[in-house]
C-alpha cells in the first residue's frame, strides 16, 4: 500500500490568534476582545468602524459581546485604532 505524503491537519486547529484575549466595558456594552498579531491575519475583513478592508498580514482586534447572546457569527474584525476610537466616531466612518 503506497504511503500518502499529504499532511493532515489535526482535526482541532487551536486559534493561532489567540495571544491577547481581554475583557472591556463601555458604554456600548462589555465585549470580549481578541488582539490578532499581522502574523496570524491570514484573510480580509472590513471594518465596521471605517467600513475599510483589513488586508492579510495586518495586526488588528476581534470583538464580539461578552454576554452569553454573542456567538461566532457576532465577531467583528477592527483596525486597532477604530476600535480605539468608536465611542467617537459614528459606524460607517464615511464622515
Amino acid at each position: 500500500m503506497p504511503r500518502s505524503n499529504r499532511y493532515r491537519r489535526p482535526r482541532h486547529v487551536p486559534l493561532r490568534s489567540a495571544t491577547t484575549t481581554r475583557r472591556e466595558s463601555a458604554p456600548d456594552g462589555d465585549w470580549v476582545v481578541r488582539s490578532v498579531p499581522g502574523s496570524a491575519a491570514a484573510k480580509d475583513y472590513r471594518c465596521p468602524g471605517c467600513q475599510q478592508l483589513i488586508r492579510p498580514g495586518t495586526g488588528h482586534v476581534v470583538a464580539w459581546p461578552a454576554d452569553e447572546t454573542g456567538s461566532v457569527a457576532d465577531r467583528r474584525h477592527w483596525h486597532s485604532a477604530c476600535w480605539a476610537a468608536r465611542a467617537r466616531r459614528r459606524p460607517g466612518g464615511r464622515w
